[in-house]
C-alpha cells in the first residue's frame, strides 16, 4: 500500500510542477516581456498563486523520495535482523 501513496504524491508533485511551471513561463514570455496591455493585479495574483503551486509540487516530490528512501532503510534493517 505504502508504494502506491508514494507513487501517487510524486505524481501529483510534477504534476503541480509541470503545470505551474509552463504557465509561469508563459506569463514572463508572454506578458512581462513583450509589450501590450498592462499586468491586472488578477495576473499578479494568479502569477504568485502559481509560484505557491511550484513550491507544493517540489515539496511533495522531496517528500515522496525521503519517505521512500525511509521506507527502503526500514525493510533492509527487517532483513539484517531476521
Amino acid at each position: 500500500m505504502t508504494g502506491g501513496r508514494i507513487a501517487r504524491q510524486r505524481y501529483t508533485g510534477w504534476v503541480l510542477v509541470a503545470v505551474a511551471g509552463g504557465y509561469l513561463i508563459w506569463f514572463l514570455k508572454v506578458r512581462l516581456f513583450s509589450a501590450g496591455l498592462p499586468i491586472e493585479k488578477k495576473e499578479w495574483l494568479q502569477f504568485a498563486g502559481m509560484l505557491v503551486c511550484l513550491m507544493l509540487g517540489t515539496a511533495n516530490v522531496r517528500m515522496a523520495a525521503a519517505r521512500e528512501q525511509k521506507t527502503k532503510k526500514a525493510e533492509e534493517s527487517d532483513k539484517k535482523s531476521a
